[in-house]
């Protein structure tokens, strides 16, 4: 009789456990649906807006119609699309030099910044040379200074060199980032140091042990780099609105603006005091944000690996 109750107490037991963990993990996945929705809400309402054939925002609400949304009628369509990129409508809105702009910056400015973390991070995880300590505390101790600091600064000194309006001036500013050199130097400072000591003996540089060994290794650091690089190029704003507002100077024809600064064209006010083509700026803005989207979506892996990542183990 006791080996009886002992069994039903247990069965029990496991049933009140069972039901407890169920429930509890039906909350959380409730919870995370119904914040992800509320996190995609205005995502799925400007993809929505971008595709109806509406002349006034205002007439675009949650409460709106179905009918005149187009569910029930013909008012879908790539129109304002269209409109994005139509160059011969007299606009001076023009969306196509804006990405050549914008992706010649956010590849140069990649480039620069990738080629000086490696180099930094390397020289700071590796190499030993006089004052190494005292000048990477230096380095860290600017993170701690906000950017908009310096941006006067940095303003006069492009104004002083003459690159006002130049790639020069989008690209380099972008060059050297503090936070990516120290990301690289502890991704590289968990390398054992045997691999340097035998690259060494074998009569391989520094130079080489970096590229064919380092990294490969810190390969998927220096990918999460590149992307979030790239981003930050892509979303800049302050920066391109102050050096390049205006025409190139090698070619004043043709408009120094990123895809940013397009956008906020587009949503400039007219003599009335009214914005206007609100559909076609709702085209624009999911336009804008679908190259970001696309290499968070084909990188994500890389991006939650490097995160993740703190060198190699053993």
């Amino acid at each position: 009789m006791a080996e009886h109750a002992q069994y039903f107490a247990d069965d029990k037991a496991r049933r009140v456990y069972l039901a407890k963990k169920i429930l509890s993990r039906v909350f959380v996945y409730l919870f995370l649906t119904i914040f992800a929705l509320f996190m995609l809400a205005p995502f799925v309402m400007m993809v929505a807006g971008s595709f109806i054939n509406y002349e006034s925002f205002h007439e675009f609400s949650i409460s709106a119609d179905f009918e005149y949304l187009g569910f029930a009628g013909g008012n879908w369509g790539f129109e304002n699309y269209k409109q994005v990129f139509d160059v011969s409508s007299g606009s001076s809105v023009n969306f196509p030099v804006y990405f050549l702009n914008t992706f010649i910056v956010a590849i140069g400015s990649t480039t620069v910044t990738v080629v000086t973390a490696v180099l930094a991070g390397f020289a700071f995880a590796r190499l030993e040379f006089k004052g190494k300590d005292a000048l990477f505390a230096l380095l860290l101790a600017t993170m701690m200074i906000p950017g908009e600091m310096m941006v006067i600064t940095n303003v006069m000194t492009v104004a002083q060199i003459g690159w006002e309006n130049t790639f020069a001036a989008l690209i380099l500013v972008h060059g050297v980032s503090v936070f990516y050199v120290f990301y690289l130097r502890q991704t590289f400072s968990q390398i054992p140091n045997e691999l340097y000591l035998a690259a060494k003996v074998d009569g391989v540089g520094d130079l080489g042990y970096l590229l064919k060994v380092m990294v490969p290794i810190a390969m998927p650091t220096i990918t999460t780099i590149i992307i979030l690089s790239m981003m930050g190029a892509w979303n800049s704003y302050v920066w391109p609105n102050l050096v390049a507002s205006e025409g190139w100077k090698l070619n004043p024809e043709h408009s120094m603006k990123l895809v940013s600064n397009g956008l906020r064209d587009a949503f400039a006010i007219n003599d009335s005091g009214a914005t206007n083509k609100e559909a076609v700026k709702i085209a624009g803005s999911m336009v804008i944000s679908a190259p970001l989207f696309i290499v968070f979506i084909a990188f994500r892996k890389y991006i939650m690996r490097g995160v993740s990542r703190s060198g190699i183990k053993g």
